[in-house]
């Protein structure tokens, strides 16, 4: 039988911890390295509903992109939501593991799980990690052919989750987009990283106004690029589950299965 230990091994082995951004948190949170796992659940975020689900699913360990724990927490009494997962998590024998910045970085990760869910070709590091071009933050690539902006975006629509966060888009509706630069999550802060890329489009979550509207203001300065496309942040990282799960089932002889809830934290949108 698999055990916890066994499975986390899996998993730094293809996402390594080295990659992972100083202030993050990643690895075993809640359980028992040596406890026998039979099936995995995977999901983006370690809410109180994907908890239930792991138990409903009858998983011993759930495996989320997002830690339970990123920062300081100072008790797990079930009066806080932390403490409430923790406490669901132990009375059902289900462990807690989580890859996060090292999982988006890594080669085969979730930047190049959004790339290849886009239809982008030979995807490449954005920002390469010094040791190893093949990882880094952000994937850059190619789409089969040229197509316009508004086509493109609507084809994000059809290929990632459905969020009531829709997609975002600024730019002129009828240009051209042939090379598409993606970070999966929050990333405003590479806007720069993809205007010097010559990246025609960006794909990514969570721009904030102000850095939004400064790359709008330089982008028409030049030819308009690079367009933005901004998407929830869930949809962003889903991708991404599929693949671990198929790497941890094939590996580790286990029954890997994909949530099915949306963690998106919007369930309403009103107006245009």
């Amino acid at each position: 039988m698999t055990t916890v230990a066994e499975i986390a091994e899996i998993m730094e082995s293809r996402f390594p911890p080295a990659l992972a951004e100083d202030w993050d948190v990643n690895g075993l949170s809640v359980g028992d390295p040596d406890a026998e796992v039979s099936r995995v659940l995977f999901a983006v975020d370690p809410t109180l509903a994907v908890v239930d689900e792991a138990i409903e699913v009858g998983a011993q360990l759930l495996v989320t992109h997002h830690p339970l724990m990123l920062r300081g927490v100072t008790g797990v009494a079930t009066t806080s939501t932390k403490g409430a997962a923790v406490h669901r998590l132990i009375s059902h024998g289900i462990a807690l593991y989580n890859a996060h910045t090292n999982a988006d970085a890594a080669a085969g990760g979730v930047c190049d799980a959004l790339a290849e869910a886009l239809g982008i070709s030979a995807p490449m590091p954005l920002l390469p990690a010094a040791d190893d071009a093949a990882q880094g933050t952000g994937r850059i690539g190619m789409l089969p052919g040229p197509t316009t902006l508004a086509e493109f975006a609507q084809h994000v629509a059809e290929v990632l989750p459905a969020t009531h966060h829709g997609v975002r888009v600024a730019g002129d509706p009828d240009g051209l987009v042939t090379t598409v630069a993606v970070v999966g999550g929050s990333g405003d802060a590479f806007l720069e990283a993809v205007r010097r890329s010559g990246a025609d489009a960006y794909v990514t979550a969570d721009l904030r106004h102000h850095p939004a509207s400064d790359a709008r203001e330089l982008a028409a300065l030049g030819d308009g690029r690079p367009f933005l496309i901004d998407v929830s942040h869930y949809a962003s990282e889903w991708a991404w589950l599929t693949a671990a799960a198929e790497h941890v089932a094939d590996a580790a002889g286990v029954d890997a299965v994909v949530s099915t809830l949306n963690t998106d934290p919007w369930t309403a949108r009103y107006g245009a």
